[in-house]
């Protein structure tokens, strides 16, 4: 989704689809968020300096692109509401958006596809539910109370 479409989408709850877009962009950042490390760690060793013609030689490496504050805070989100969900249902719902199959999710599982797409597409409901109420709770206005 573009920068443009997250900025009107928080004005409001979220489409099972759109919950589906967000959990995958979650993976994503969480794949872009740098290597876990040990404290202190560097190395000692001096930087090797190539020539031109070894760096022309060399295999082009991908170009890491580093999560940025806002999707972390969106996976941080995401993070919580699987917290809303039963075990099995966030489960399902991770490995679908982290891009696995159905076929390796259903071994994993040990449950037939219809099963472990109810669970899926129960789960995107249970979400959007949750996110319709507290949004609704959020914008109602406080009735006056007769004296």
């Amino acid at each position: 989704m573009s920068k443009q479409t997250w900025s009107k989408r928080l004005s409001g709850p979220l489409s099972p689809n759109e919950i589906e877009d967000r959990f995958e962009e979650a993976a994503r950042t969480l794949r872009r968020l740098p290597d876990d490390k040990p404290q202190g760690y560097f190395n000692v060793w001096p930087a090797i300096v190539r020539t031109t013609w070894e760096i022309m030689a060399m295999e082009r490496q991908p170009m890491k692109i580093w999560a940025t504050p806002q999707s972390i805070d969106r996976m941080d989100e995401c993070f919580a509401w699987l917290f809303w969900l039963e075990p099995e249902e966030a489960r399902v719902v991770w490995l679908r958006a982290e891009g696995m199959r159905w076929k390796p999710i259903c071994r994993r599982l040990g449950v037939s596809r219809a099963t472990a797409w109810r669970w899926w597409a129960t789960a995107l409901i249970k979400i959007s539910h949750r996110l319709h109420a507290d949004d609704k709770a959020r914008t109602s206005k406080p009735r006056k109370q007769a004296s």
